[in-house]
């Protein structure tokens, strides 16, 4: 099972290009060069009981692009998504594999804003999730999926992991922490 981010009434028009697996960017003719290397973590727009909110994703574009000799592994979820909230547990494992290690394990949340503070916020509370989880509250989706890998078809779970210049990507549910091991393994 997987699980399609929400169409907002704004983005209704959008939909069809969103789930299509084949939605490019559209080409203006000029070559553009790559989005420079950072070495700072971005800051958000707001901490919501201790979360992160970031409000467009180019606030948080900079965690895809930091070049250090650090290991992250990024996961889109949502706590409305099921598939999402049964692998949070392999989450909390690659905190304990990496630990002492230079890997960071970030989880994206993709709830909705206005459940930010009555859904997500307790969520992880209660759960105590190990790995840092931030808010993104841009429902742009169309804009910015395929800056996080072009592979990307849109749905959730999604993980992308990167060290330096190298990257791998899954689009679709993991079943243990040895799944995600492994890809960070390609890495080195």
């Amino acid at each position: 099972m997987k699980c399609f981010l929400p169409a907002t009434p704004l983005l209704y028009g959008l939909a069809v290009l969103f789930f299509s697996c084949n939605a490019q960017p559209e080409a203006n003719g000029q070559n553009q060069s790559p989005a420079p290397a950072v070495t700072a973590w971005p800051e958000p727009d707001t901490v919501l009981q201790g979360i992160p909110v970031y409000a467009t994703f180019d606030k948080i574009e900079p965690l895809f692009r930091l070049q250090n000799d650090t290991t992250y592994i990024i996961n889109f979820w949502a706590t409305w998504c099921a598939p999402c909230v049964a692998e949070l547990p392999y989450f909390d494992e690659l905190v304990d594999a990496y630990q002492g290690q230079k890997a960071r394990v970030i989880l994206v949340s993709l709830d909705f804003p206005r459940q930010f503070e009555t859904k997500l916020a307790p969520f992880v509370r209660e759960r105590r999730l190990k790995p840092t989880v931030v808010a993104l509250a841009d429902g742009r989706y169309n804009d910015w999926i395929d800056k996080v890998s072009p592979q990307w078809s849109g749905t959730i779970p999604a993980t992308l992991a990167y060290k330096g210049g190298k990257s791998a990507f899954i689009g679709k549910s993991i079943h243990s922490a040895e799944e995600v091991q492994a890809l960070v393994e390609g890495l080195q």
